[in-house]
């Protein structure tokens, strides 16, 4: 098939993004696949005259790609683009898209995870992996997943939505119950999530998640254990337990090597890994998620399993969850990528 690899984009998590299209874009290009790599929001300036010989491009057009420690200089990035459009599709990037039998989305963040691409893909007609535009948006946005697990009896810590200005921090400081979760309710890869415990850090947390944006989750902190559990298909995979090496497992911790140690499948009571994958399957369903996801979890002392959030469009980066999960029921990093493939080119024929 040829399949276009779609990373990058504008959002906090473009580098991770550009890692899982890289890995993804490789391990298609081993099993047979004419794959190339398209940066959604930079796309290419130029094209050869036959646009189709792009897909046999050595290495698929891959470009070397790590995840730095800190998240990307978005501002930098916008001045890389020529043409300085505010488009968040690039040169060309629907052009290439429409030739290609598939388009994988290896985008994170509000690229990608908030439905746009996949809607503007659906208006081309042009057929995409994972969840459809209204389930990657019911996703995205935190609030309104807490709403459907509430509505759906999956186990959540409590929370109320919060929407404040700068002048409105000190009459929080003193009304939010600690120690507490600060969430921008679109926010990913741990960036802006805070764990303040004491008043001062509860008004540094509240002043520093601004710059993300005025809507904010406010959650009640469960002590515990951190779990991930991914879907795929019809069932769940083993859970997967995330130990940093420093105090939270953050931004660093995910994406850095030796930031933590995962462990899959998680060693817990078979039990709370069962009621985790079910929670987690239940979830991918009242969303209408499809192909896959990852619902992310703290296990508390008495192991029971507390549902913080779902992603429509996991990580798929060599340190990533999701693929360790399959890897433990046998399934190598290629053969993922290419059931993600099956899944969703049978899933888009049948619609």
């Amino acid at each position: 098939m040829k399949i276009v690899v779609l990373a990058g984009g504008l959002s906090t998590e473009r580098t991770v993004s550009l890692v899982t299209g890289t890995a993804v874009c490789r391990a298609l290009r081993e099993r047979g696949h004419r794959a190339i790599l398209v940066d959604l929001f930079l796309g290419r300036e130029t094209l050869p005259p036959d646009p189709e010989t792009l897909f046999d491009a050595p290495d698929g057009l891959c470009l070397p790609a790590k995840i730095e420690v800190t998240a990307p200089d978005l501002k930098a990035v916008r001045a890389l683009r020529a043409d300085q459009s505010p488009a968040r599709f690039g040169p060309n990037v629907l052009k290439l898209c429409a030739l290609a039998d598939m388009v994988f989305l290896g985008l994170h963040g509000q690229d990608g995870e908030d439905g746009r691409v996949q809607a503007t893909l659906d208006l081309f007609g042009i057929p995409y992996t994972g969840a459809s535009y209204l389930a990657s948006g019911l996703a995205m946005d935190k609030a309104l997943t807490k709403r459907l697990m509430d509505a759906a009896g999956i186990r959540t810590p409590k929370w109320r939505l919060v929407n404040f200005e700068e002048s409105d921090i000190p009459a929080l400081i003193r009304e939010l119950k600690l120690p507490c979760v600060i969430k921008t309710t679109s926010g990913g890869s741990s960036l802006g999530v805070y764990l303040p415990e004491t008043r001062e850090a509860l008004e540094e947390a509240l002043r520093d998640v601004l710059r993300f944006g005025s809507e904010i989750l406010v959650e009640e902190r469960i002590y515990g254990r951190d779990l991930s559990v991914g879907v795929l298909g019809d069932r769940y995979l083993p859970p997967v337990e995330m130990i940093p090496n420093s105090k939270y497992f953050d931004y660093e911790a995910k994406y850095q090597q030796g930031g933590s140690t995962e462990v899959c499948p998680a060693e817990i009571p078979e039990s709370a890994a069962r009621e985790a994958g079910e929670m987690a399957l239940a979830l991918h369903r009242a969303l209408g998620l499809e192909v896959y996801s990852r619902a992310d979890f703290i296990l508390d002392s008495k192991n029971v399993p507390w549902c913080l959030e779902t992603n429509s469009l996991p990580g798929l980066t060599p340190a990533s969850l999701v693929p360790k999960e399959a890897a433990a029921v046998g399934m190598s990093y290629g053969e993922l990528c290419e059931e993600i493939v099956r899944q969703s080119t049978h899933l888009r024929r049948r619609k």
